[in-house]
């Protein structure tokens, strides 16, 4: 029944969002673009930029850090207009990526990226206290390393456990192919060290939501990846953990109902 109902919902979406209009501005939101959260260097300024979706006006809303895939070897800063919904705050953010810095770095980055939110939530109309971080990709490997290993916040004084939820769309929780590929390492050959999310499981962190496309059509074993990672995590004691496989989507175009899927679980757990 489960299955069924989250095929059908895919549909529905795909066909909704194929009616939407292709301008990434939503109306009644305004946007702030390109502003640089870190400023290293040349390439940390080029790369370390994030958008901001609001709504005027807004008080104590809830507020979506966004990542974008790409292997954390591609891919640029994104908005979701599906995402812009109910007046929540929404901040597509940017980071370097690989070979050209190590994967510590990048999550450094995102991390750099989430401090940003919460010095700045407030003036866009967002909470402190209602902060979801979700990512596509590699973004889903950013913000599960992100809940997950507190350290990564905490450098810059936030404790991950007050994040709103971590909501990863097929992110991979073994260490990252594209750290494995700077050690030749092959794709198909995984690893669990100190940069896999799946190192890190703890039965305290903040609740998760999260989306895998179809099991037939993920990319290598990712979907039995993150069905490891749900079980396990729940054996270990979590007791907020919400799991959605995306029937008849692959890896690439699984984000688009995933979307509206995060929209709906904000909604629900705001009321």
């Amino acid at each position: 029944m489960k299955s069924t109902y989250i095929r059908t919902f895919a549909l529905i979406v795909l066909v909704f969002a194929a009616i939407q209009p292709s301008s990434a501005q939503t109306p009644g939101y305004s946007y702030d673009r390109d502003i640089c959260y870190r400023a290293d260097d040349d390439y940390s300024c080029r790369m370390c930029r994030l958008d901001v979706a609001y709504k005027e006006g807004g008080k104590d809303m809830p507020v979506i850090v966004w990542f974008h895939g790409g292997g954390l070897t591609g891919g640029h800063k994104d908005l979701p207009e599906a995402l812009c919904r109910n007046g929540y705050v929404v901040i597509g953010a940017g980071y370097r990526l690989s070979p050209e810095v190590p994967v510590e770095k990048i999550i450094d980055d995102a991390a750099g990226a989430v401090a940003w939110a919460y010095d700045n939530a407030e003036r866009y109309g967002g909470s402190r206290s209602k902060i979801y971080i979700a990512g596509h990709s590699a973004g889903g490997y950013l913000v599960d390393m992100l809940g997950l290993e507190k350290k990564w916040l905490g450098k810059y004084g936030i404790d991950a456990d007050s994040l709103a939820a971590i909501v990863p769309y097929s992110g991979q929780v073994i260490t990252h192919f594209a750290s494995r590929k700077l050690e030749g390492i092959d794709a198909l050959d995984p690893r669990i060290d100190e940069l896999a999310p799946l190192y890190h499981m703890r039965p305290d962190c903040p609740p998760m939501l999260v989306i895998s496309a179809d099991r037939e059509k993920e990319l290598y074993g990712r979907y039995e990846e993150t069905a490891y990672f749900v079980r396990m995590m729940k054996l270990k004691g979590h007791k907020d953990m919400t799991f959605l496989e995306l029937d008849g989507f692959d890896h690439g175009n699984m984000a688009t109902p995933g979307h509206f899927l995060l929209v709906n679980y904000i909604k629900e757990r705001e009321k």
